[in-house]
């Protein structure tokens, strides 16, 4: 009897002295804080942004994917106008091509009249993915001449997005849609993004998963 009672004396201390070490990692664990797991795109909204884990995080990363955005292969066919531009240098669009009500062209001047679905060999010749489009009149989607943050809202503005309510719903076509990923392969004679794809998307969810803050 004396040794099983030593045994379970023995067996009682040390499960004290891992109570204590598990209280001891609690408390350090409380005072230090302790990492949030990211919120859920599909549950993001402007409610949530105020209490997002790292809003700093989610205004870095988009100012990083802003980059894609705002380079010529993105922001030519996203103008404040409805002449869609070209080049780098975002020259007006020759031929006297404008927007029309679906983003397609008007009349004759069609987008799909020159932009096959593929791009075309060449310099200089008419780039081309399937349904080639600018945004539509009533939802333009304006990138140039935009900052990072009035980009960043309009990205999450159902009225301008396409009717898009969440950012991770605002950010899914640009996992599908390839009129996103044509512009790293635009064809001879043409620039691409700053960033890869990868590190773009990256970006995007990094900007979502931290709550979708908007850079001022």
């Amino acid at each position: 009897m004396k040794r099983n009672s030593t045994f379970s004396n023995r067996n009682a201390l040390k499960l004290a002295l891992i109570a204590i070490a598990c209280f001891a990692l609690a408390g350090f664990a409380w005072k230090g804080g302790v990492t949030i797991e990211p919120v859920d795109g599909s549950v993001v909204n402007e409610q949530t942004i105020e209490t997002a884990p790292n809003p700093a995080a989610a205004m870095a990363a988009f100012n990083e994917a802003a980059k894609v955005f705002f380079s010529a292969r993105c922001a030519n066919c996203h103008p404040a106008s409805d002449v869609p531009t070209q080049g780098d240098n975002f020259t007006p669009h020759a031929q006297g091509v404008t927007r029309g009500k679906e983003g397609k062209g008007v009349y004759g001047m069609k987008c799909n009249t020159c932009h096959q679905d593929q791009n075309l060999e060449g310099d200089h010749m008419p780039p081309g993915v399937p349904n080639w489009h600018m945004p539509p009149a009533d939802q333009k989607m304006v990138f140039q001449g935009l900052t990072a943050g009035q980009l960043c809202r309009q990205l999450k503005n159902p009225k301008m997005n396409g009717g898009r309510k969440t950012p991770k719903e605002a950010i899914h076509h640009l996992e599908e849609d390839p009129l996103v990923t044509w512009a790293w392969t635009p064809g001879d004679g043409r620039s691409v993004p700053p960033i890869s794809y990868e590190e773009f998307m990256k970006q995007m969810n990094a900007w979502v998963a931290n709550g979708a803050a908007c850079p001022e």
